[in-house]
């Protein structure tokens, strides 16, 4: 039988192995993919990012990687967004003017507001905003859970939005839509907390079983 794998979209920024080890750590079979075809079968696909949003937007649209969240995300196939990776899936960033995201969810990435220190480099407390229903990675994650951040920009507040934490004003930190969870915050340097996201993220792709 064949074991399902993540494919995790390697487009050449920031430490993306860091991504694979946690989710290998936690049981699954995580590989990086440096192209379209090396993703072909995969039970679910990552999306890391870290750094600056146009150099991460142009350097994804060049690896062609760009094709293979996109295919994900209107297949519903799962697809995990981490940090610069979560804003990308929008449609654009003050950060990078004239630079396109991939237009997954509506809305502009922009700067924290507020009298606080950017970037937001520090654990923080994530809790699901009230209302939203049901959500698959709230309930991964689990309510009041501490997580560690480092972002000065960051996706808008609205229907998508699952998690917010606080600073200086209600932060996106984690968004679903259909098969897709972003989120703002790194799981793989989030302890206990963020292997339990990626254990249920690996869950939902069928490479794990549930906890």
């Amino acid at each position: 039988m064949t074991v399902p794998f993540i494919a995790v979209l390697d487009y050449g920024i920031g430490n993306l192995r860091s991504a694979e080890k946690a989710l290998q750590k936690v049981g699954a079979d995580a590989r990086l993919v440096t192209a379209p075809a090396e993703a072909s079968g995969a039970a679910g696909i990552v999306l890391p990012g870290v750094g600056n949003y146009g150099a991460c937007a142009n350097a994804l649209r060049s690896s062609g990687l760009d094709t293979v969240a996109r295919d994900a995300f209107a297949s519903g196939l799962p697809l995990l967004a981490v940090c610069v990776g979560m804003q990308l899936v929008y449609e654009r960033s003050t950060e990078s003017p004239g630079v396109d995201g991939l237009g997954l969810l509506d809305g502009t990435v922009d700067l924290i507001v507020g009298d606080v220190k950017r970037p937001q480099m520090q654990w923080n407390v994530v809790e699901p905003v009230p209302g939203r229903g049901e959500s698959g990675l709230m309930a991964a994650l689990g309510a009041g859970s501490w997580l560690y951040f480092v972002h000065s920009y960051a996706a808008p507040v609205d229907e998508v939005t699952v998690g917010v934490c606080d600073y200086g004003g209600a932060v996106a930190a984690a968004a679903e839509c259909g098969a897709l969870w972003a989120t703002q915050f790194h799981p793989e340097k989030s302890g206990e907390a963020g292997l339990r996201l990626l254990h249920g993220f690996a869950a939902r792709c069928g490479a794990l079983e549930p906890a």
